[in-house]
């Protein structure tokens, strides 16, 4: 639990509880909740337990003097190198002048929330400042986004050199990466919608904008996201293709292959036989048989060269 009171034109960390404050939350203990709780007085338990879930889905809520908006913000996987991103759910409260926002993890979004702004907004305007920070979210979705494109780009240059299974997994664990985003920014526009309609919320002229243009930034993510994962799967779709054909290119050939020492072998199991036989007695016969042989495979390896060249085989 970290809590910031505006101060000097800026957010300073203070060890205190304050009238108007901002307290962030990260994976909070339960002595942390209840310090949160008993400050307020007003805030349901489930607020602030709720956005603790991996699988809480976003959405705006509203009970007593205290407003709740959960959304999806994106976040690093440190060990993960085929996925690096993933999201999490974040809690956005509203009660009296204050801002808590509740999270399972640590994430770059309050970071780069307080490198940015922290001289331009107190938490006393918890409307504005909660949607700003919400902007940063949707700013880090974009960034995100568009690194997860490059390295398909990457992946992409070193299958056109060789095809192999591990390239082709990685590419799917970011297909899945982009399913995730777009999911999660689906619904983080609907919540965002809700919370702009709602008649809970006494948002200003100035809350409106901030909040638009968070929305903004959610939607431009979401159709991002969007095409690049219609990109992913039109190449993964492309690179399918291009393995079938390979295969059946090598099939073809054995096919060929097979038949073209077929015909050798059915000569030489004919005049393997105990039977009389034309020019057993030759002196020459032997010569002959394999000529014949060598002759015959030459005619059928003509043959396949020739429809191969014609795109008939």
């Amino acid at each position: 639990m970290t809590i910031y009171r505006w101060e000097n034109g800026g957010l300073k960390e203070t060890p205190e509880f304050s009238p108007s404050c901002w307290i962030n939350l990260v994976e909070p203990s339960t002595t942390e909740l209840e310090s949160v709780i008993s400050h307020s007085g007003k805030i349901p338990r489930d607020f602030l337990t709720d956005p603790l879930d991996a699988g809480e889905r976003p959405r705006f809520d509203y009970e007593d003097e205290a407003s709740l908006i959960i959304v999806h913000v994106p976040m690093p996987v440190d060990d993960d190198e085929v996925t690096p991103y993933r999201t999490v759910p974040l809690g956005i409260i509203f009660f009296e002048r204050s801002v808590i926002t509740v999270c399972s993890a640590r994430t770059p979004v309050t970071s780069a929330f307080l490198d940015q702004i922290r001289r331009v907004c107190p938490p006393s305007d918890q409307y504005r400042f909660a949607f700003r920070l919400l902007w940063h979210a949707g700013v880090l979705f974009l960034r995100y986004i568009n690194d997860i494109h490059q390295r398909t780009i990457d992946l992409e240059g070193e299958l056109h050199k060789s095809i192999s299974n591990e390239l082709l997994l990685k590419l799917l664990q970011i297909e899945k990466t982009f399913v995730y985003f777009t999911t999660s920014l689906k619904a983080d526009t609907i919540a965002l919608a809700r919370a702009n309609t709602a008649r809970q919320l006494s948002l200003s002229e100035d809350d409106r904008d901030s909040l638009e243009d968070a929305m903004v930034e959610y939607q431009q993510a979401l159709e991002t996201a969007t095409v690049h994962a219609n990109i992913l799967n039109g190449t993964l779709d492309t690179f399918a293709s291009l393995i079938n054909n390979n295969l059946n290119n090598v099939m073809k050939y054995l096919t060929a292959a097979t038949i073209m020492l077929a015909a050798p072998t059915l000569i030489a199991s004919l005049y393997g036989m105990n039977i009389q036989l034309p020019l057993q007695n030759h002196h020459a016969a032997f010569l002959l048989v394999v000529g014949a042989s060598v002759l015959l495979s030459i005619v059928i390896g003509a043959v396949f060269f020739v429809l191969s060249r014609k795109r008939i085989f």
